[in-house]
């Protein structure tokens, strides 16, 4: 990956296009965001895994994701909360449960900030 510096923050250049990145919002996505989302949508994408391997039928997860940030340390990152809200016809509560430990184990990002961010992770299923 490559950074290119511009006024207000850096650019990168990559298949899908252009990302912008500032300490300012309006110039770009922010850092912590970043960090944030790519926890949060990467534990998604294998929730989406781990549930069709499970043969789990779902319509729709959507997610939320919270952020705890320690201003006295740098404003960093101490803790990362993700909902996941799950809709599908007669779910399963224990497969569920089971999907939400094995996406923890399995997603990349989680396992890299494991030891230094705290991840939580609760879900709710909404039947049809």
């Amino acid at each position: 990956m490559e950074f290119k510096m511009k006024e207000n923050g850096y650019i990168a250049e990559f298949e899908y296009g252009e990302l912008h990145i500032s300490g300012d919002d309006i110039y770009g996505f922010r850092p912590f965001q970043l960090m944030v989302s790519s926890i949060a949508v990467c534990s998604g994408g294998v929730l989406r895994k781990v549930l069709t391997k499970m043969r789990v039928p779902y319509e729709d997860i959507k997610l939320t994701a919270q952020v705890e940030r320690n201003e006295a340390e740098a404003n960093r990152i101490e803790k990362i909360h993700v909902h996941f809200i799950i809709k599908g016809e007669n779910l399963n509560q224990d497969k569920i449960e089971k999907a939400i430990e094995l996406t923890r184990k399995n997603c990349p990002m989680v396992q890299s900030v494991k030891d230094s961010i705290e991840i939580t992770e609760t879900y709710e299923m909404i039947s049809r």
